[in-house]
Order: C-alpha cells, then sequence, then structure tokens
C-alpha cells in the first residue's frame, strides 16, 4: 500500500523541523497520531527511518533517501493540483515545458504564440534551464517536454528533430578581426567573454579549443547573452553565440558578427519526452506542433 500524502507531508516536516512535535503542530495533527503515522510509514517500507537523539528527531540513511523522494512526489501531486485546477476553471489543461537559452532567444516564442492561438485555453508553464537539467527533470517526471541542444546525453528518452541554429563569433565593432568568416581556432589567440561553464555552448567550445590544442582564454563569465553582449561591447574580449540570439543585440550596440565556418557551428536542437505515448493529449500535441518531422494525421 502506497503512504499518504498526509504522512509524506509530516514525515517532510519532521526531517525539516527535527522534531515530530513541532511537525504535528505545524501539521495540526495530535502527536500521538503523528507518531503513529511515522510508526506506519516504517513498517510500510520496512526501514527505520527516523532515531530519536538529544537534539531531536535525525535521520537514518534510508530516511534521507526517502526525503527526497517524499519531496518529488508532494511536488508532483501539487502539479497534479494545479494541472486539474485548469480543468475545473473552464481550461483545457495545462503544459509543462522546460528549454534552453539557445530555444528560447530564437525559435520558441513565435513556436509557442502559434500554438497558444490552436489551443487558446491552454496553460503554457515555461522554463529556461540548462540542457542536462532538462534532461533530469524530464526523468524525475519535473516537467512534460524539453527542448535541448544536440550533444546533451539523452538515454532513455524520446527525442524528435526541433530546429537547427548557427554560431558565430561576436565581436567588438572596431576589433582587428575584419573576416566575414573564420575559423574557431584562429579566435583563440583572443580574450574570451564566455558563458556558465555549464552551457552546451561553452562545452562546446572548451572541447573544441582542446582539439586545436589552444586554451580558450575566457577572460570573464556571465550567466546570460545580453550581458555576454555588454562585456564584449565594453571591450573585454569576443564571444560565440547563435546567430539568431545575437542579431539584436548587434543591431543595438557597437557589435559585428563574424561566421564560423566549423561544421560543428551549425547545431541542431532536438524536442524530448520521458514516454510520448503516456504523455496527457495536450502534451502531444504541443510536442507534435514543435517537432520538425510531423506525425502522420489522425495519430
Amino acid at each position: 500500500m502506497l503512504p499518504d500524502l498526509v504522512s509524506l507531508a509530516l514525515f517532510v516536516r519532521v526531517a525539516e523541523t527535527r522534531s515530530i512535535t513541532k511537525a504535528a503542530e505545524a501539521s495540526h495533527i495530535a502527536l500521538a497520531a503523528a507518531s503513529r503515522r511515522m510508526s506506519l510509514l516504517e513498517h510500510q517500507y520496512g526501514v527505520k527511518l527516523l532515531t530519536r537523539t538529544a537534539r531531536g528527531a535525525e535521520l537514518t540513511p534510508a530516511g534521507r533517501a526517502a526525503l527526497h523522494r517524499a519531496r518529488q512526489i508532494l511536488a508532483q501531486a501539487d502539479q497534479l493540483k494545479s494541472d486539474m485546477s485548469e480543468y475545473a476553471s473552464g481550461g483545457k489543461g495545462h503544459v509543462r515545458i522546460q528549454a534552453s537559452a539557445s530555444a528560447i532567444s530564437q525559435f520558441l516564442p513565435a513556436d509557442l504564440a502559434t500554438f497558444a492561438t490552436l489551443a487558446p485555453q491552454v496553460v503554457i508553464a515555461l522554463e529556461e534551464r540548462f540542457s542536462g537539467e532538462i534532461v533530469q527533470a524530464l526523468r524525475e517526471g519535473a516537467t512534460d517536454v524539453g527542448v535541448v541542444m544536440e550533444g546533451t546525453p539523452m538515454d532513455g528518452l524520446e527525442w524528435f528533430d526541433y530546429k537547427v541554429d548557427q554560431l558565430v563569433a561576436v565581436v567588438p565593432r572596431k576589433h582587428p578581426l575584419r573576416s566575414r568568416s573564420v575559423v574557431f581556432s584562429s579566435l583563440l589567440d583572443y580574450d574570451f567573454v564566455a558563458l556558465e561553464s555549464a552551457t552546451a555552448i561553452t562545452r562546446l567550445l572548451i572541447d573544441q579549443a582542446a582539439v586545436a590544442r589552444k586554451p580558450l582564454r575566457a577572460r570573464i563569465q556571465v550567466h546570460s547573452f545580453a550581458a555576454l553582449c555588454k562585456m564584449i561591447e565594453a571591450g573585454l574580449g569576443i564571444g560565440v553565440l547563435p546567430e539568431g540570439a545575437a542579431k539584436p543585440f548587434v543591431a543595438a550596440k557597437q557589435l559585428r558578427i563574424v561566421a564560423l565556418s566549423d561544421p560543428w557551428a551549425k547545431r541542431h536542437m532536438y524536442v524530448c519526452v520521458r514516454d510520448y505515448e503516456s504523455l496527457p493529449a495536450i502534451a502531444r500535441k504541443l510536442v507534435d506542433h514543435l517537432r520538425c518531422t510531423k506525425p502522420p494525421a489522425g495519430s
């Protein structure tokens, strides 16, 4: 028998307060009933979750593992409640989607806008995340749909072609580099302004610098495309961005775009899900709308 949500929520409060008494008070449950619920949880799993010490209730190793899962279950229950509230209020559904900055800055706004016209009562919850975080969220059920960059391990997931973007070098307008197109290795003599190390772009640049047997001289690292362009404009280095994301900044600032001729500078994006067939119908419709190769009519 699965544990009830009240007991799981109580267990999480015990872990956070290190006190069954305080957790019972916060949950508006009698102390005896709270103790009974904790004992039943331990009985269901056949392990000791808590030990009582002079400092209060302490988690056992099994309890620490259970705490992580309990929080996930409660978060999913909250999400289910939110999803159902959309139906109760006359809506047609709720879709969670996480995407990389490259996808959000170039393609997703227009694609989600057209989807919204086709399904105006659907609530779309979009979050920007690194590709690796998106894959993890899909595996844990924390999002329905992900848009990630190529090179991201997607073992155990289903994925579909989405878009292709082109990386370019962004330099100050008066930079001595005057070519319209360059190979990446020729840029490694200059200082770089880079995105955070966890981003797909920075990982790719580090890998390609290693292939060229030159260091990537990252003078400064920033969180966003906008901050990167501001630092380049200030003369702190050059950078590499998706062309579609760079163009608005180049038009507004004293910057230039230089094309990268390397084959790897053309990158694929993928729409990925944990299990297409098990998605809610409205989430499948969003995947079908985004994917490059559309499914047959009526599927």
